[in-house]
């Protein structure tokens, strides 16, 4: 057994660690709010907009643009992996990168291609551990993300798509869904179709102005624009949502093992006194 100084010095430890993890979690319970707020003033925008775009996906307009297109054969794809800049938030960013394997192997495994693009600094580093092909990249969003800085790297991909070395870009993220429940997914983005998002399948018709390649070429850009946007502040909801759980759970444990730690540490003490006295008694009756 351990001596007292010992377990008085593995108990300090464990209590300093404790009020860091319990910092932590105060800390990600603030940013979680906030996160969850920006994320449900995005949803609003993103529906709608994902409506429109999938009612002109069922247009017959006179301008028909390359994201509406439908692509004979799927060569290769596009991935737009998005995960947080941080770790210690769970399973988090396991769970996500483990789906996204998966879709890359089943790819790899029908003979495609793939191009990545990841946001975020743990997919980053995740993708180039495995040598997947980087198109562009983004890190150090931080906690309130605007679309500005998603711009450049989006439209790589965009490019890409337009040019025709990917024929299909995916879009992967954390989609949250309660504080305790985040759910890892992967949508297809490009090529856009109806049946993708859900519309329903009667023919849209719409009057343009001023002409149908503007109103498109700009409706299209907001459309991926706000996705992408929205998938980011969903992941960062999640995150802070599993960071908050993962510290709690960290900070309970500590508790637990303090528990047990004072109570090793007080039979410690309480064998030492009572040798001290057996001691002491011994060398009463020896003396007598």
């Amino acid at each position: 057994m351990a001596g007292s100084k010992e377990i008085r010095t593995k108990i300090k430890s464990v209590e300093n660690t404790r009020k860091i993890t319990r910092a932590m979690e105060m800390v990600a319970a603030a940013k979680m709010r906030k996160a969850q707020e920006r994320m449900r003033a995005a949803r609003p925008y993103a529906e709608k907009i994902r409506n429109v775009a999938g009612h002109l996906s069922r247009a017959n307009p006179e301008y028909k643009h390359a994201f509406l297109a439908k692509r004979d054969k799927i060569s290769n794809v596009g991935l737009i992996l998005v995960t947080s800049d941080k770790g210690l938030c769970g399973g988090l960013n396991t769970n996500l990168l483990r789906l996204a394997v998966n879709e890359m192997k089943n790819w790899e495994g029908e003979g495609k291609g793939l191009l990545v693009c990841p946001i975020g600094n743990k997919g980053f580093g995740f993708m180039n551990r495995i040598g997947a092909k980087v198109r562009s990249h983004m890190v150090g969003l931080g906690d309130v993300p605007h679309v500005e800085k998603l711009i450049g790297t989006v439209k790589a991909m965009l490019d890409a798509y337009v040019a025709g070395e990917i024929d299909a870009i995916y879009l992967s993220y954390n989609h949250f869904i309660n504080t305790m429940r985040q759910e890892p997914r992967v949508e297809q983005l490009l090529p856009l179709t109806g049946e993708k998002i859900g519309t329903s399948d009667a023919t849209w018709d719409y009057i343009y102005e001023p002409d149908a390649k503007k109103v498109i070429d700009e409706l299209l850009m907001r459309y991926v624009e706000s996705l992408v946007y929205q998938a980011v502040v969903e992941n960062i909801a999640a995150e802070q949502s599993s960071r908050m759980v993962a510290m709690k759970a960290a900070s309970d444990n500590a508790k637990s093992v303090i528990s047990e730690l004072k109570l090793v540490y007080n039979k410690a003490r309480q064998a030492a006194i009572t040798k001290e006295i057996s001691e002491i008694v011994g060398g009463a009756a020896a003396l007598e």
